[in-house]
């Protein structure tokens, strides 16, 4: 009996933009793009580029670019588009009765990819979340494009049977999920309490998707989290503890990486995991530094702490990936306390900023030199567990302790 090797047929997509006066380039958003429709397993076609200071309110784009982006589609067998915004309902329908091909934008396309890297329950639960409030919003034309063309890239998660729901089985769907998420938030939540009963610090690495921030955490607490250079990787929060020098030991966690134009739909759904960045005590900004875009990239994170309202804490900047410079250059971040050129692959920095961890949580601690009786020993437990022991000597009079304490078991020893 002969075997047939039925393989699903790669899409093809044409990636469609606008270009405003004065803004950057439209090229480099769709370079962008491009990465993340190869992430989701689709191959891109060709481009299409609009000069227009906002996206037409009906159709996206004009209508003559419309008739060009036809030609287009004929001529590259292309299975349909992509465009570069997040599309309203409106324009959504119009672009498919106009084309008659798929439609994706760019908030459908990262929603896709995140279906596909959800690992956890939690990460399962905010996917579905914000695909179900993006597609309730365009039921209609969501609904119908995906009934006719069925399958591929975009309907992945909670498929199409759910996309064809009416709006209210959808409301209470989203009713029940929104419940389910707030009991893993509560759970979160108790965490969060109880390592604050610790006094142990919380160090969170952010930085834009790809920029290496599961790879600086492998290389410093051997975590184990997976480490590939596609976008969005890990969307899992990640947290373990790495010890310092006098045993001083802090909490580093991983967060979900940003890109610009990070759909209003993810910040909602994935505010429990990005708010981690919120309740830390230190921030690690991990920056991919052989990217040519990393000045964008940077601002792009700093605006979306500022959306969380992260601000007034310390600030390390990593400049990751310094083994694939050609030379060394000496990069700044204005906004940062701190900057360290690190490579997670060969290991370059990462003493330094164990001791720049140190110094940031040692300058929140007071110094002691205490003489303490024997029978006050257990005392020293209490300083191993939240401070670091730098000296202790045993003399006949007692104990002889030099030690940095957290101001809030100071009154204790």
């Amino acid at each position: 009996m002969e075997l047939y090797d039925l393989k699903q047929e790669e899409e093809r997509f044409i990636l469609v933009g606008i270009q405003p006066g004065g803004n950057e380039p439209a090229e480099e958003s769709l370079d962008e793009l491009e990465d993340l429709a190869e992430t989701a397993g689709a191959a891109v076609a060709g481009r299409l580029i609009q000069s227009r200071e906002s996206m037409h309110p009906v159709t996206y784009i004009g209508k003559g670019k419309i008739e060009e982006l036809k030609e287009l589609i004929w001529e590259q067998d292309a299975s349909g588009i992509i465009c570069d915004d997040e599309l309203s309902a409106v324009q959504l329908n119009n672009l498919q009765q106009e084309l008659e091909c798929k439609v994706i934008d760019r908030t459908l396309l990262i929603l896709d990819i995140f279906a596909a890297h959800a690992v956890s329950g939690e990460g399962k639960i905010q996917v579905e979340l914000a695909q179900l409030r993006y597609r309730a919003a365009r039921l209609t034309g969501l609904g119908n494009s995906l009934s006719r063309l069925g399958g591929g890239i975009g309907t992945r998660g909670p498929g199409e049977k759910k996309l064809e729901m009416d709006r209210r089985l959808i409301r209470e769907r989203i009713s029940r999920l929104k419940q389910e998420l707030k009991a893993v938030e509560q759970h979160r939540e108790l965490i969060r309490a109880r390592r604050n009963k610790s006094q142990i610090k919380v160090a969170a690495l952010v930085g834009y998707t790809s920029a290496g921030k599961s790879s600086i955490e492998n290389a410093l607490t051997d975590a184990g989290i997976p480490e590939d250079a596609m976008l969005f990787s890990t969307l899992d929060t990640t947290t373990r503890m790495l010890e310092l020098e006098g045993r001083q030991k802090i909490l580093l966690t991983d967060t979900v990486g940003f890109i610009r134009k990070l759909p209003h739909h993810l910040i909602e759904a994935f505010k429990s995991t990005l708010e981690e960045a919120r309740y830390a005590d230190i921030i690690v900004h991990v920056v991919d530094a052989a990217n040519p875009r990393m000045d964008t990239q940077m601002y792009v994170v700093y605006e979306t702490l500022r959306q969380l309202g992260v601000e007034g804490k310390p600030v390390v900047t990593l400049f990751n990936k310094q083994d694939l410079l050609t030379e060394p250059e000496h990069f700044r971040d204005f906004q940062a306390d701190y900057t360290i050129p690190v490579s997670a692959k060969t290991g370059q920095g990462l003493d330094e900023l164990r001791k720049v961890l140190l110094e940031i949580i040692q300058k929140e601690q007071i110094y002691i030199e205490r003489l303490y009786p024997f029978s006050d020993a257990g005392k020293l437990q209490l300083i191993r567990k939240n401070g670091q022991l730098l000296e202790e000597e045993y003399i006949p009079e007692g104990i002889a302790v030099k030690a940095y304490v957290p101001e809030e078991i100071y009154g204790k020893i």
